[in-house]
């Protein structure tokens, strides 16, 4: 499984994050323009950086233009991570993780949670931001757990429904639609919580440092 990680110029993550990823074979790191000024404040060497280049600075610039590969991208009609999206799945990349997408734009910050829905049957994705871990599922799926765990569910539509087991507070074909209806802060009573989304992508959100810690991943 060829995985990747696109940082972008949000607020990045923890250091520690990137590396924990990349010992998980999340082996290629892109930086989504200004994301590139985050990876040299880590230390870290991308090895593609893709965009319009109107947010990377010219330190950035300097240090990895003998390491890394740079690739410009003029076009408007798409965001630095689009771009980035859209070259990891032509390059046949099946695993991406989005990293500093989230900061102090909010409009931003939406944007990069529906890209997360945009490209959800392109490629698998999935997003890190502050201590949360959010992933889109839809079918029946198992996720591995331990009583305590946290988990929150979002629907978008009154056609998607959720069936769970191993929760708390179990969904019974519930629908979750946004700004109605959400499953924020259930809790897991089981080594393993079953969802069965039909009709619909839902996303769950975890906190990333109690995966990390219990080899949840």
């Amino acid at each position: 499984m060829n995985k990747c990680i696109i940082l972008a110029h949000g607020k990045p993550p923890r250091k520690s994050i990137i590396k924990y990823f990349q010992k998980r074979d999340y082996n290629t790191l892109i930086c989504a323009d200004g994301g590139a000024n985050s990876a040299l404040k880590m230390n870290l060497v991308p090895d593609v950086i893709i965009g319009d280049m109107d947010s990377i600075s010219n330190e950035s610039k300097r240090k990895f233009k003998k390491t890394s590969r740079f690739i410009p991208v003029s076009r408007q009609n798409d965001t630095d991570v689009e771009k980035s999206l859209k070259y990891v799945i032509e390059n046949g990349y099946t695993e991406v993780l989005l990293t500093g997408v989230t900061g102090n734009r909010l409009d931003h910050t939406i944007c990069n949670l529906g890209i997360v829905l945009k490209f959800f049957h392109q490629i698998g994705i999935s997003l890190v931001a502050e201590d949360s871990y959010l992933k889109p599922y839809n079918g029946y799926l198992k996720l591995r757990s331990f009583r305590g765990e946290t988990f929150s569910l979002y629907g978008f539509d009154k056609k998607t429904k959720i069936k769970s087991k191993g929760l708390k507070y179990p969904l019974k074909d519930v629908i979750l639609p946004f700004g109605e209806k959400e499953s924020t802060s259930n809790v897991s009573i089981s080594s393993v919580v079953e969802l069965n989304i039909r009709n619909g992508v839902i996303l769950v959100v975890r906190d990333v440092n109690t995966m990390i810690k219990n080899d949840l991943f």
